[in-house]
């Protein structure tokens, strides 16, 4: 009888260990990006030319809004997202001129890292160069 009950006892305390692990990834992944970003986009180019301006990016559930400047560093851009443990996929859905390097709107794959209030979007684009955008939530 108290073999039985140990038994029963060490399964229920195993299921409830499997149950409560917690995996930071699937945390990240699942993680709400909701609201306001301030702060700098950047772009080095290969040649070495360095841009930065000001930028704000705002997500509200899977859309996002980045603003542009008149000199395109950066050119904004609008649409939906899909967010991995580790890369944000941007689905500009605008219609653009092309008198100005593409890459300056944000679309397409960047990596990503949050660490509080700070996110991080860069994306490496080894024929153009380094897109970065280092933003803080309001």
């Amino acid at each position: 009888m108290k073999n039985r009950l140990f038994k029963i006892f060490l399964i229920v305390i195993l299921s409830l260990n499997f149950t409560s692990c917690n995996n930071d990834d699937d945390n990240r992944e699942n993680l709400n990006l909701n609201g306001t970003y301030t702060g700098t986009f950047t772009v080095e180019y290969l040649n070495g030319d360095t841009f930065s301006n000001p930028v704000t990016v705002t997500f509200s559930k899977e859309n996002y809004q980045s603003s542009g400047n008149d000199d395109y560093f950066p050119a904004g851009g609008s649409g939906t997202y899909d967010k991995t443990i580790s890369t944000i996929e941007f689905n500009d859905i605008n219609y653009w001129t092309a008198n100005f390097d593409a890459h300056l709107i944000l679309g397409g794959e960047y990596e990503y890292s949050l660490n509080g209030n700070e996110l991080i979007i860069s994306a490496n684009r080894p024929e153009f160069g380094f897109y970065k955008y280092e933003l803080t939530k309001e």
